[in-house]
């Protein structure tokens, strides 16, 4: 769907790129995909692949070092950044966009998911668990609970989305119930809980999500929803 709105397809930037599951998808539609993210460790889980450059991009990097890094300015045909802008300094972020986004044709494409749909069942507990993560949210997750509806977003509409009506999708994926438990187990509020020594995945809370999972090795299709925002440099 992005791909099809910009004219060239020779470079794309997937920022804040963890373990590069968005970049592997945008390399089957541009040539090259520069990845890059501020955490070596996320680095160390990313997938290789021949199209893709990962860079570790610490915060001590310049402005002019990391466009530089992109190829200069007006360089770039989509940038994409997958449930992560919400952590940015978007003061920072958004001057840098403007500099390698191609223009005219480049895009930006952002988007979260907020919330997974299984059985009536697993959607409850579901629910309550994330309640319960609250306490230990960082506030920059507001954004994403909020479905990037309020998110800063000053780039002109391509039909994908504008500032304060993200796109609102809805992905389908086959889930094991272990790859359930390492979803709720990668939330940046999980992880705070437990260096906190709360335990959110207690043996008891996954026993009940084991039960209402129909079992450890049923695997079971989910619909993620996802809310996405798109747009090119205003002239």
């Amino acid at each position: 769907m992005l791909a099809a709105l910009t004219p060239h397809h020779c470079l794309a930037w997937d920022v804040g790129t963890g373990n590069g599951q968005a970049a592997v998808g945008v390399s089957e539609h541009y040539k090259q995909v520069i990845a890059t993210d501020i955490s070596e460790e996320q680095l160390k889980h990313a997938k290789p692949h021949p199209q893709i450059r990962y860079l570790h991009t610490p915060l001590t990097m310049s402005d002019d070092e990391l466009v530089t890094l992109l190829g200069g300015e007006n360089s770039v045909d989509l940038i994409t950044v997958a449930s992560a802008v919400h952590w940015f300094d978007l003061e920072k972020f958004y001057p840098i966009v403007r500099r390698v986004l191609r223009n005219p044709g480049g895009i930006l494409a952002v988007w979260c998911y907020s919330g997974i749909q299984l059985s009536p069942e697993i959607d409850l507990l579901l629910r309550t668990h994330f309640e319960r993560t609250f306490p230990f949210r960082n506030p920059n997750v507001k954004y994403a609970v909020e479905c990037y509806k309020t998110l800063p977003f000053p780039f002109e509409s391509v039909g994908v989305g504008s500032e304060g009506q993200p796109l609102e999708l809805e992905m389908q994926k086959e889930m094991s119930f272990e790859g359930l438990l390492k979803l709720l187990k990668s939330l940046s509020s999980f992880n705070t809980a437990k260096g906190q020594g709360v335990d959110l995945l207690s043996e008891e809370v996954v026993r009940e999500f084991e039960s209402a999972w129909g079992g450890p090795e049923l695997v079971r299709t989910i619909i993620y929803k996802t809310y996405m925002l798109a747009g090119k440099v205003k002239l």
